[in-house]
């Protein structure tokens, strides 16, 4: 310490790790091939989310919340942070009976939730449809401007004295170098966060593209203001099934509304998929009838790296050389907590959350 670290991919992860080495006075060169904020980050959600998959996923997501809580106020207004919160929708018996089970154990962790009964959740989103039985509220949870976010987090990281380069595609990747335009950069440590393309540059790591669809409308300010998912948004989430869609919509401040999701194991294959377009938007109209008379403006895809672990990869593969990548579609989510980790195991220090199920050694990639 500090050192010199080059962070290859300039997305949301890549510049949150940027930031907390530089803030650490580490040497850092955060090298992305478009711009900052560009690739996975531009075509995400934005939320930022407790999840209770797992203890490593909660430990991660909700380390990372804490640190958004932390940044907040300085963040520039193009981040759009909004605390809306989040509510987890309850369809059946069944699914009421998970949103308690849900509420007791995040409450045993000493995270604000609160069970909705259905007239509290048409209180809280009257758009809604009006036989669900009731809701989980997670309060904690907020949304963002993905893009700005990650730009925010590399002016800081330059600001701390980082080298942020644009427009600048690593073709070749090794411990404790990179290749540039047919230049050889070194640094002590060389990070692969370049997202669904890591494994382009360091082969062998278990991640691969799974695609989803977005759509954006016009505004319409007051129509929603939480997050809404499905509970069995979950289930389709984290299954590596060909393809699913789950209702997952989001508010933005302009006064717009964000629809998801959808997933697709389909590789590189880029192109909006109609009938998956049509499940996904069909699934959110059974959720909020009046959105079928609210215009959409535009639609779009992007490719998350996923591991079938669920899991992101974070920490080293070999001497001179890691990785921080496979976040899918939480990467906006567990940005922060991946940053700080990063910086953490860098210095020696001990982290603040176990680095222990994220370690890529121990997950199938081979050394």
């Amino acid at each position: 310490m500090p050192g010199s670290v080059i962070v290859a991919g300039g997305g949301v992860v890549g510049a949150a790790v940027a930031y907390f080495l530089a803030r650490d006075g580490v040497r850092v060169t955060l090298l992305e091939a478009g711009f900052v904020g560009s690739g996975t980050t531009a075509c995400g959600m934005g939320h930022v989310s407790v999840m209770d998959d797992s203890p490593a996923q909660f430990a991660l997501t909700a380390r990372s919340a804490t640190l958004l809580a932390e940044l907040g106020p300085s963040l520039s207004p193009d981040c759009e942070l909004a605390p809306c919160g989040a509510i987890w929708l309850a369809e059946d018996e069944a699914q009421l009976a998970l949103v308690h089970t849900k509420h007791a154990w995040y409450c045993e962790r000493g995270l604000a939730a609160h069970v909705l009964d259905p007239q509290a959740l048409a209180t809280a989103e009257p758009e809604l449809r009006p036989d669900l039985l009731g809701g989980l509220l997670m309060s904690v949870d907020s949304v963002l401007y993905p893009p700005a976010f990650a730009r925010w987090l590399a002016r800081e990281a330059a600001r701390h004295g980082a080298d942020v380069r644009e427009h600048t595609r690593v073709t070749e990747l090794a411990p404790r170098g990179v290749v540039v335009n047919g230049t050889r950069l070194g640094a002590d440590l060389v990070i692969n966060a370049t997202g669904a393309w890591a494994p382009q540059l360091t082969p062998g790591l278990p991640i691969v593209p799974r695609k989803g669809h977005l759509v954006i409308t016009e505004r319409r300010p007051g129509f929603l203001r939480h997050q809404l998912l499905e509970l069995g948004y979950l289930t389709s989430a984290h299954s590596m099934s060909a393809e699913s869609v789950a209702f997952n919509v989001q508010p933005r401040v302009n006064g717009q509304v964000l629809i998801g999701s959808s997933r697709e194991l389909v590789g590189w294959d880029t192109g909006v998929n109609r009938a998956v377009l049509k499940a996904m938007l069909d699934r959110a109209v059974h959720f909020l009838p009046a959105l079928e008379r609210v215009p959409a403006l535009r639609v779009w895809t992007g490719l998350r790296p996923a591991t079938a672990s669920k899991l992101p990869l974070i920490g080293a593969l070999a001497d001179g050389l890691w990785v921080a990548a496979g976040h899918e579609g939480l990467g906006i989510t567990t940005a922060l907590g991946t940053g700080e980790l990063i910086a953490a195991l860098y210095a020696g220090r001990a982290p603040a959350i176990d680095p222990q199920p994220f370690a890529p050694l121990t997950a199938g990639v081979p050394s």
